[in-house]
């Protein structure tokens, strides 16, 4: 099969394309003929070899697929051959990734394709969707008629919380960086944009909540000021973390404590595939319901694997500013 794998961390040109054995289907496995492929953060690190991981070489990259179930392993009775399906958690913890033909992900973190959802969505909603939904429901239980803050409305997990928060019934308050940002961000639902290239990002958020803060405050970037975070939530708010493994920001522990403020933090990939599949549950109905959709900021073919790590390279470590939402690879094309 063709794939796009490396033998050594590194740059994005350490990655090649070329042919691998097909896998075989191992207990409790699918082999999935991949469609679409997604491609988040976590990706870049681990070829850049700065997340420490154990690599089967040669590794093959990409956290998300979605495609069509062409075999089954033994013990697996979730799906059967023919069925349209999604998956994320591949290309960690040493499981082989998705930028490939084919793909063997345990039945655990494999879902139904939602009814009239394109592969394309699915592989580009699937991480995000997962982190997005663990972050609001699983860590800090927001109900309807609460404020939600979204640093970075148009990212990946951004413009996902936007649409889930939206969808719950919240009132939502997100940051940009340009004018072009903001209508994306707009369209999901977001009741106030704030570009953070030419506004004061806490005084527009104490305007728009009369001077309250906000409930939740959702961080999609590594936290560098918490003394912001802490003057921007409401008094007995929740801040949720969920990127920035190196960030070290400096804490401003009596203004947090003082407002009675609690923080979570979180890594999807550490949560049971129990939890997570009652994510997916969820993003299946929002999708099907038309509430739920991905942003796609570029699909390459998998030829191209390493100029898709590029692009997410230079946004993610080097804050380029010319990506808006998820990268996806067409592994036949």
């Amino acid at each position: 099969m063709k794939a796009a794998f490396f033998t050594a961390t590194g740059p994005p040109d350490v990655i090649e394309y070329g042919d691998l054995p097909t896998p075989e289907p191992k207990a409790g496995e699918v082999r999935v003929k991949v469609l679409a492929a997604g491609l988040n953060p976590i990706d870049v690190s681990i070829r850049a070899g700065k997340v420490p991981a154990a690599l089967p070489f040669p590794f093959i990259t990409g956290t998300d697929l979605a495609g069509v179930v062409e075999s089954v392993g033994p013990g697996a009775t979730r799906f059967k051959v023919g069925d349209r399906v999604w998956a994320s958690n591949q290309g960690l913890l040493g499981r082989q990734g998705t930028f490939a033909e084919f793909c063997c992900p345990h039945e655990d973190y494999v879902y139904p394709m939602p009814l009239g959802a394109s592969d394309l969505e699915m592989a580009a909603l699937a991480l995000v969707g997962i982190t997005a939904h663990l972050g609001l429901f699983y860590r800090v239980n927001l109900v309807a008629g609460e404020t939600v803050f979204v640093n970075g409305g148009t990212g990946g997990v951004g413009s996902t919380v936007v649409q889930m928060a939206k969808a719950t019934g919240a009132k939502v308050i997100c940051t940009v960086g340009t004018v072009e940002k903001a209508e994306v961000a707009r369209g999901f639902g977001a009741d106030t944009v704030i570009n953070y290239a030419t506004d004061d990002v806490t005084a527009a958020v104490l305007d728009a909540t009369g001077g309250k803060g906000v409930d939740v405050y959702f961080e999609t970037q590594p936290p560098s000021d918490f003394e912001a975070i802490v003057a921007r939530t409401a008094p007995f708010g929740r801040v949720v973390v969920m990127a920035g493994r190196a960030a070290r920001p400096v804490f401003p522990n009596g203004p947090f404590y003082i407002k009675g403020l609690s923080l979570y933090g979180f890594a999807m990939f550490n949560v049971s595939p129990d939890l997570q599949r009652k994510s997916a549950d969820a993003i299946n109905a929002w999708v099907h319901a038309n509430e739920l959709r991905p942003l796609i900021g570029k699909v390459f073919p998998l030829s191209e694997a390493a100029a898709a790590h590029r692009l997410q390279d230079d946004n993610t470590v080097g804050k380029a500013g010319t990506l808006m939402g998820k990268v996806v690879v067409l592994p036949g094309s």
